[in-house]
Protein backbone atom coordinates (compact mmCIF):
# COMPACT_ATOMS: atom_id res chain seq x y z
CA UNK A 1 0.00 0.00 0.00
CA UNK A 2 2.74 2.21 0.72
CA UNK A 3 3.92 2.18 -2.40
CA UNK A 4 1.04 2.65 -4.34
CA UNK A 5 0.45 5.72 -2.12
CA UNK A 6 3.98 6.48 -3.11
CA UNK A 7 3.61 6.51 -6.51
CA UNK A 8 -0.06 8.31 -6.88
CA UNK A 9 2.08 10.91 -4.95
CA UNK A 10 4.96 11.36 -6.89
CA UNK A 11 2.47 11.59 -10.28
CA UNK A 12 0.86 14.12 -8.37
CA UNK A 13 3.93 16.39 -7.69
CA UNK A 14 5.18 16.07 -11.26
CA UNK A 15 1.48 17.24 -12.30
CA UNK A 16 2.05 19.94 -9.85
CA UNK A 17 5.02 21.23 -11.28
CA UNK A 18 3.81 21.53 -14.84
CA UNK A 19 0.90 23.19 -13.99
CA UNK A 20 2.87 25.54 -11.95
CA UNK A 21 5.50 26.30 -15.07
CA UNK A 22 2.41 26.39 -17.87
CA UNK A 23 0.60 28.78 -15.15
CA UNK A 24 3.65 30.93 -15.03
CA UNK A 25 4.78 31.01 -18.55
CA UNK A 26 1.06 32.02 -18.70
CA UNK A 27 2.21 35.47 -17.18
CA UNK A 28 4.33 36.73 -19.84
CA UNK A 29 1.82 35.12 -22.80
CA UNK A 30 -0.71 37.20 -22.10
CA UNK A 31 -0.65 40.70 -23.75
CA UNK A 32 -1.69 43.22 -20.87
CA UNK A 33 2.03 44.54 -19.19
CA UNK A 34 1.56 44.22 -15.30
CA UNK A 35 4.03 47.04 -14.85
CA UNK A 36 1.30 49.42 -16.85
CA UNK A 37 -0.97 48.04 -14.29
CA UNK A 38 0.93 49.34 -10.85
CA UNK A 39 2.17 53.03 -12.91
CA UNK A 40 -0.37 55.42 -13.84
CA UNK A 41 -0.68 56.69 -16.80
CA UNK A 42 1.99 59.56 -16.46
CA UNK A 43 5.10 57.32 -15.61
CA UNK A 44 7.74 58.14 -18.21
CA UNK A 45 10.00 55.42 -19.55
CA UNK A 46 12.44 55.88 -16.26
CA UNK A 47 9.94 55.08 -14.04
CA UNK A 48 8.60 52.51 -15.49
CA UNK A 49 11.66 51.07 -16.57
CA UNK A 50 12.52 51.02 -12.10
CA UNK A 51 8.90 49.75 -11.78
CA UNK A 52 9.65 46.74 -13.97
CA UNK A 53 13.22 46.07 -12.18
CA UNK A 54 11.62 46.07 -8.77
CA UNK A 55 9.34 43.82 -10.02
CA UNK A 56 11.79 41.60 -11.31
CA UNK A 57 10.68 41.26 -14.78
CA UNK A 58 14.34 41.79 -16.22
CA UNK A 59 15.90 38.95 -14.70
CA UNK A 60 16.24 35.54 -16.31
CA UNK A 61 12.76 34.16 -16.87
CA UNK A 62 14.50 30.81 -14.67
CA UNK A 63 15.65 32.80 -11.74
CA UNK A 64 11.51 34.32 -11.97
CA UNK A 65 9.96 31.06 -11.77
CA UNK A 66 12.13 29.90 -8.63
CA UNK A 67 11.76 33.05 -6.82
CA UNK A 68 7.59 32.63 -7.39
CA UNK A 69 7.78 28.88 -5.98
CA UNK A 70 10.67 29.57 -3.39
CA UNK A 71 8.51 31.94 -2.52
CA UNK A 72 5.47 29.29 -2.15
CA UNK A 73 7.51 27.69 0.05
CA UNK A 74 9.79 30.34 2.64
CA UNK A 75 8.23 33.76 1.36
CA UNK A 76 10.19 36.63 -0.45
CA UNK A 77 11.01 40.22 -0.47
CA UNK A 78 8.21 41.69 -3.42
CA UNK A 79 10.31 45.01 -3.33
CA UNK A 80 8.48 48.26 -2.46
CA UNK A 81 6.05 48.43 -5.74
CA UNK A 82 4.20 45.00 -4.14
CA UNK A 83 3.78 45.85 -0.10
CA UNK A 84 7.63 44.53 0.66
CA UNK A 85 8.32 41.08 2.34
CA UNK A 86 5.70 38.56 1.37
CA UNK A 87 5.26 35.92 4.20
CA UNK A 88 5.17 32.35 3.05
CA UNK A 89 2.42 31.09 1.26
CA UNK A 90 3.45 33.64 -0.83
CA UNK A 91 1.82 33.91 -4.10
CA UNK A 92 2.52 37.20 -4.89
CA UNK A 93 1.37 40.94 -5.37
CA UNK A 94 -2.00 42.07 -6.53
CA UNK A 95 -1.82 44.67 -9.12
CA UNK A 96 -5.78 45.74 -8.66
CA UNK A 97 -6.30 45.36 -5.09
CA UNK A 98 -2.90 46.02 -3.71
CA UNK A 99 -2.52 43.45 -1.36
CA UNK A 100 -0.79 39.96 -1.27
CA UNK A 101 -2.62 37.28 -3.57
CA UNK A 102 -2.39 35.18 -0.86
CA UNK A 103 -4.58 37.81 1.78
CA UNK A 104 -6.96 37.03 -1.04
CA UNK A 105 -7.05 33.68 -1.49
CA UNK A 106 -7.11 33.67 2.49
CA UNK A 107 -10.49 35.69 2.65
CA UNK A 108 -12.46 33.45 -0.15
CA UNK A 109 -11.33 30.58 -0.44
CA UNK A 110 -13.28 29.51 2.98
CA UNK A 111 -16.41 30.75 0.97
CA UNK A 112 -16.15 28.25 -1.95
CA UNK A 113 -15.20 25.57 0.86
CA UNK A 114 -18.27 25.96 3.04
CA UNK A 115 -19.81 25.89 -0.66
CA UNK A 116 -18.83 22.67 -1.99
CA UNK A 117 -18.18 20.61 0.48
CA UNK A 118 -21.85 20.35 2.64
CA UNK A 119 -23.38 20.19 -1.23
CA UNK A 120 -21.34 17.26 -2.05
CA UNK A 121 -22.35 15.62 0.91
CA UNK A 122 -25.78 16.65 0.00
CA UNK A 123 -25.62 15.41 -3.97
CA UNK A 124 -23.85 11.92 -2.66
CA UNK A 125 -26.24 11.00 -0.01
CA UNK A 126 -29.20 12.49 -1.97
CA UNK A 127 -28.06 10.57 -5.52
CA UNK A 128 -26.06 7.50 -4.70
CA UNK A 129 -29.31 6.62 -1.97
CA UNK A 130 -32.17 7.37 -4.49
CA UNK A 131 -29.98 5.13 -7.17
CA UNK A 132 -29.75 2.25 -5.15
CA UNK A 133 -33.36 2.07 -3.77
CA UNK A 134 -34.02 2.66 -7.68
CA UNK A 135 -32.49 -0.20 -8.60
CA UNK A 136 -33.83 -2.34 -5.93
CA UNK A 137 -37.20 -1.27 -6.82
CA UNK A 138 -36.98 -1.38 -10.54
CA UNK A 139 -40.56 -1.35 -11.89
CA UNK A 140 -42.17 0.22 -8.99
CA UNK A 141 -43.17 3.57 -8.52
CA UNK A 142 -39.97 4.45 -6.94
CA UNK A 143 -38.09 3.63 -9.48
CA UNK A 144 -40.00 5.90 -12.03
CA UNK A 145 -39.96 8.87 -9.54
CA UNK A 146 -36.25 8.42 -9.60
CA UNK A 147 -36.15 8.48 -13.26
CA UNK A 148 -38.37 11.54 -13.33
CA UNK A 149 -36.06 13.27 -10.87
CA UNK A 150 -32.75 12.16 -12.46
CA UNK A 151 -34.26 13.30 -16.19
CA UNK A 152 -35.57 16.76 -14.22
CA UNK A 153 -32.04 17.73 -12.85
CA UNK A 154 -30.55 16.60 -15.69
CA UNK A 155 -32.40 18.99 -18.18
CA UNK A 156 -32.21 21.95 -15.84
CA UNK A 157 -29.07 24.78 -15.30
CA UNK A 158 -27.68 26.15 -12.46
CA UNK A 159 -28.53 29.74 -12.87
CA UNK A 160 -32.37 28.45 -13.62
CA UNK A 161 -32.82 26.38 -10.15
CA UNK A 162 -30.88 29.38 -7.94
CA UNK A 163 -32.77 31.95 -9.60
CA UNK A 164 -36.05 30.03 -8.79
CA UNK A 165 -35.12 29.16 -5.31
CA UNK A 166 -34.16 33.17 -4.78
CA UNK A 167 -37.32 34.04 -6.04
CA UNK A 168 -39.78 31.28 -4.03
CA UNK A 169 -37.30 31.39 -0.76
CA UNK A 170 -36.51 34.83 -0.40
CA UNK A 171 -38.56 37.38 -2.16
CA UNK A 172 -41.76 35.54 -2.17
CA UNK A 173 -42.05 34.02 1.20
CA UNK A 174 -39.12 35.26 2.74
CA UNK A 175 -37.74 31.89 4.66
CA UNK A 176 -34.21 32.94 4.32
CA UNK A 177 -32.37 35.66 4.06
CA UNK A 178 -30.70 36.78 0.90
CA UNK A 179 -27.49 34.52 0.18
CA UNK A 180 -24.38 35.89 1.77
CA UNK A 181 -21.10 34.41 3.88
CA UNK A 182 -20.39 34.29 7.52
CA UNK A 183 -17.41 32.28 9.05
CA UNK A 184 -19.37 28.83 10.79
CA UNK A 185 -17.08 29.67 13.80
CA UNK A 186 -18.58 32.99 13.85
CA UNK A 187 -22.34 32.19 13.67
CA UNK A 188 -23.50 28.70 12.59
CA UNK A 189 -27.09 29.14 12.10
CA UNK A 190 -26.03 32.08 9.78
CA UNK A 191 -23.33 30.66 8.10
CA UNK A 192 -26.00 27.72 7.00
CA UNK A 193 -28.86 30.16 6.52
CA UNK A 194 -26.43 31.96 4.32
CA UNK A 195 -25.84 29.38 2.01
CA UNK A 196 -28.58 26.35 1.84
CA UNK A 197 -29.66 27.71 -0.92
CA UNK A 198 -26.60 27.18 -3.09
CA UNK A 199 -26.37 23.61 -1.55
CA UNK A 200 -29.97 22.56 -2.29
CA UNK A 201 -29.23 23.52 -6.02
CA UNK A 202 -26.06 22.01 -6.39
CA UNK A 203 -27.02 19.00 -4.60
CA UNK A 204 -30.45 19.02 -7.05
CA UNK A 205 -28.63 19.32 -10.09
CA UNK A 206 -25.65 16.94 -9.10
CA UNK A 207 -27.91 14.52 -7.62
CA UNK A 208 -29.83 13.82 -10.64
CA UNK A 209 -26.85 12.65 -12.62
CA UNK A 210 -25.56 10.45 -9.25
CA UNK A 211 -29.02 8.71 -9.02
CA UNK A 212 -28.66 7.98 -12.71
CA UNK A 213 -25.45 6.36 -12.89
CA UNK A 214 -25.84 4.49 -9.36
CA UNK A 215 -28.73 3.00 -10.55
CA UNK A 216 -27.55 2.01 -13.73
CA UNK A 217 -24.14 0.30 -12.00
CA UNK A 218 -26.58 -1.17 -9.10
CA UNK A 219 -28.64 -2.99 -11.63
CA UNK A 220 -25.18 -4.22 -13.51
CA UNK A 221 -23.70 -5.68 -10.22
CA UNK A 222 -26.85 -7.29 -9.34
CA UNK A 223 -27.17 -9.28 -12.41
CA UNK A 224 -23.11 -10.41 -11.93
CA UNK A 225 -22.52 -14.23 -10.11
CA UNK A 226 -21.06 -13.05 -7.14
CA UNK A 227 -24.49 -11.72 -6.22
CA UNK A 228 -26.53 -14.47 -6.99
CA UNK A 229 -23.85 -16.94 -5.30
CA UNK A 230 -24.42 -14.77 -2.24
CA UNK A 231 -27.92 -15.25 -2.21
CA UNK A 232 -27.75 -18.56 -2.28
CA UNK A 233 -25.78 -19.28 0.37
CA UNK A 234 -28.99 -17.24 2.38
CA UNK A 235 -27.08 -14.39 3.46
CA UNK A 236 -29.67 -11.60 4.89
CA UNK A 237 -30.38 -8.22 2.10
CA UNK A 238 -28.14 -5.78 3.74
CA UNK A 239 -25.30 -8.26 3.65
CA UNK A 240 -25.93 -9.12 -0.37
CA UNK A 241 -26.59 -5.21 -0.99
CA UNK A 242 -24.60 -3.43 1.34
CA UNK A 243 -21.51 -5.12 1.62
CA UNK A 244 -20.98 -6.74 -1.88
CA UNK A 245 -23.14 -5.35 -4.54
CA UNK A 246 -22.77 -1.51 -3.08
CA UNK A 247 -19.13 -1.91 -3.08
CA UNK A 248 -19.10 -3.23 -6.77
CA UNK A 249 -21.18 -0.48 -7.79
CA UNK A 250 -20.08 2.40 -6.43
CA UNK A 251 -16.32 2.03 -8.11
CA UNK A 252 -17.40 4.77 -11.16
CA UNK A 253 -18.87 6.62 -8.72
CA UNK A 254 -16.35 7.20 -7.00
CA UNK A 255 -14.03 8.31 -9.48
CA UNK A 256 -16.72 10.73 -10.93
CA UNK A 257 -17.44 12.59 -7.46
CA UNK A 258 -13.74 12.70 -6.93
CA UNK A 259 -13.36 15.01 -10.53
CA UNK A 260 -16.78 16.76 -9.82
CA UNK A 261 -15.55 17.79 -6.01
CA UNK A 262 -11.96 18.72 -7.14
CA UNK A 263 -13.45 20.96 -10.00
CA UNK A 264 -16.42 22.75 -7.81
CA UNK A 265 -13.88 23.41 -4.96
CA UNK A 266 -10.93 25.01 -7.84
CA UNK A 267 -14.28 27.93 -8.12
CA UNK A 268 -18.17 27.20 -8.70
CA UNK A 269 -18.27 30.11 -11.10
CA UNK A 270 -22.11 29.88 -11.67
CA UNK A 271 -22.89 29.62 -8.09
CA UNK A 272 -21.63 32.02 -6.56
CA UNK A 273 -22.39 34.31 -9.70
CA UNK A 274 -25.92 33.82 -9.45
CA UNK A 275 -26.19 33.86 -5.23
CA UNK A 276 -24.02 36.90 -5.26
CA UNK A 277 -21.01 35.45 -3.02
CA UNK A 278 -17.79 36.11 -3.28
CA UNK A 279 -15.73 33.21 -3.50
CA UNK A 280 -12.88 31.54 -5.13
CA UNK A 281 -14.71 30.86 -8.68
CA UNK A 282 -15.93 34.73 -8.99
CA UNK A 283 -12.47 36.52 -7.37
CA UNK A 284 -10.71 34.02 -10.34
CA UNK A 285 -13.12 35.70 -13.01
CA UNK A 286 -12.69 39.31 -11.59
CA UNK A 287 -9.02 38.99 -12.04
CA UNK A 288 -9.30 37.89 -15.54
CA UNK A 289 -11.62 40.58 -16.47
CA UNK A 290 -8.82 43.33 -14.72
CA UNK A 291 -5.85 41.57 -15.77
CA UNK A 292 -4.66 40.72 -12.38
CA UNK A 293 -2.25 38.72 -13.68
CA UNK A 294 -1.04 37.28 -9.88
CA UNK A 295 -4.44 36.59 -8.79
CA UNK A 296 -4.95 34.75 -11.95
CA UNK A 297 -2.00 32.40 -11.93
CA UNK A 298 -2.83 31.48 -7.89
CA UNK A 299 -6.27 30.86 -8.79
CA UNK A 300 -5.05 28.28 -11.57
CA UNK A 301 -2.54 26.90 -8.83
CA UNK A 302 -5.04 26.37 -6.10
CA UNK A 303 -7.88 24.93 -8.53
CA UNK A 304 -5.00 22.34 -10.02
CA UNK A 305 -4.02 21.76 -6.48
CA UNK A 306 -7.90 20.40 -5.77
CA UNK A 307 -8.10 18.37 -8.92
CA UNK A 308 -4.95 16.44 -8.18
CA UNK A 309 -5.53 15.96 -4.39
CA UNK A 310 -9.05 15.05 -5.68
CA UNK A 311 -7.71 12.35 -7.84
CA UNK A 312 -5.16 10.89 -5.65
CA UNK A 313 -8.18 10.70 -3.21
CA UNK A 314 -9.96 8.61 -5.33
CA UNK A 315 -7.22 6.22 -5.91
CA UNK A 316 -6.47 5.49 -2.35
CA UNK A 317 -10.27 5.00 -2.38
CA UNK A 318 -10.12 2.51 -5.02
CA UNK A 319 -6.55 0.63 -3.55
CA UNK A 320 -9.90 0.44 -0.40
CA UNK A 321 -12.78 -0.51 -2.38
CA UNK A 322 -10.74 -3.03 -4.59
CA UNK A 323 -7.86 -4.41 -3.33
CA UNK A 324 -6.52 -5.25 -6.73
CA UNK A 325 -5.73 -1.88 -7.82
CA UNK A 326 -3.13 -1.36 -5.65
CA UNK A 327 -0.93 -4.71 -7.62
CA UNK A 328 -0.80 -2.18 -10.59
Amino acid sequence: MSRFLLKRLFSATLTLFAVSVLTFLMFFALPRDPVSSICSKNCNPERLERVRDDLGLNDPLISQYAGYMKGIVTGRDLGSAQGGRCDAPCLGWSYVTNEAVSDTIARVLPVTLSIVIPAAILWLLLGVGLGMVSALRRGTWLDRLAIGFSLTGASLQLYFVGAVLLLVFVYNLRLLPVPSYTSLFDNPAKWASGLVLAWVALAFLFSAIYARLSRAQMLETLSEDFVRTARAKGLAKPTVYGRHALRAAITPVVTIAGLDVGGALGGTVITETTFGIQGLGRTAVDAVRSGDLPTIMATVLIAAVFVVLANVLVDLLYAAIDPRVRLR
